[in-house]
């Protein structure tokens, strides 16, 4: 088990208990203001919350926030960006370019203006962000939202393949059939809490 919450709860979010193992994916589902959201805010441990999370038998608790985020790491629904360009978001814009070129994007992107990608643009280059930091689980908040059929094509692709090599995946979805397409296992909201249910 790579991962393991234990009735992890925040305000607006009744206690939420799963395990995840490396090379798994989970879908989360449920309707707007359910609490998907602050499910994988609290998990990043980016809002107060209670409850404990472990890494390989590590608790979340036992860690400095930033060690816990490097490893956990987040993908909101809309990533933040506080350079003026797209480059100096990445710690190592060289190693992320092929995960860049597999979403679609060209190599020399680094050097864009934050004014010029769009906001699909935005999300495939915030998810090879999230990916270039090697992170073990990874939460992602509706990364294909805004994205055309090509475009989710590839990040589903990309995402497969990570799993292959040991990346555990939270997903948030609003598509019932991406749910089934990318996870195999799927948490869902039924009666005011995330439950379990068969695929």
């Amino acid at each position: 088990m790579l991962l393991k919450v234990d009735h992890v709860y925040r305000t607006g979010l009744e206690p939420v208990c799963f395990s995840l193992d490396a090379g798994e994916c989970l879908a989360i589902t449920g309707p707007s203001g359910a609490g998907k959201s602050l499910l994988l805010r609290a998990l990043a441990d980016l809002d107060p919350n209670d409850g404990e999370v472990y890494l390989d038998g590590v608790a979340r608790s036992s860690l400095p926030g930033p060690l816990w985020r490097s490893r956990v790491g987040y993908l909101p629904a809309e990533p933040g960006w506080w350079a003026d360009t797209v480059g100096a978001h990445f710690n190592d814009w060289h190693s992320a370019c092929t995960i860049v070129e597999r979403l679609g994007l060209p190599v020399d992107a680094d050097g864009w203006l934050m004014s010029r990608p769009s906001t699909g643009e935005r999300l495939r280059l915030g998810l090879a962000r999230a990916l270039a930091n090697r992170p073990r689980v990874l939460l992602l908040d509706e990364p294909t939202a805004a994205l055309d059929a090509v475009a989710v094509a590839r990040v589903e692709a990309l995402i497969a393949e990570q799993l292959t090599q040991g990346l555990a995946v939270c997903w948030v979805s609003h598509d019932p059939a991406q749910a089934l397409r990318v996870a195999g296992r799927r948490l869902e909201w039924q009666a005011g809490r995330f439950v379990e249910v068969s695929q």
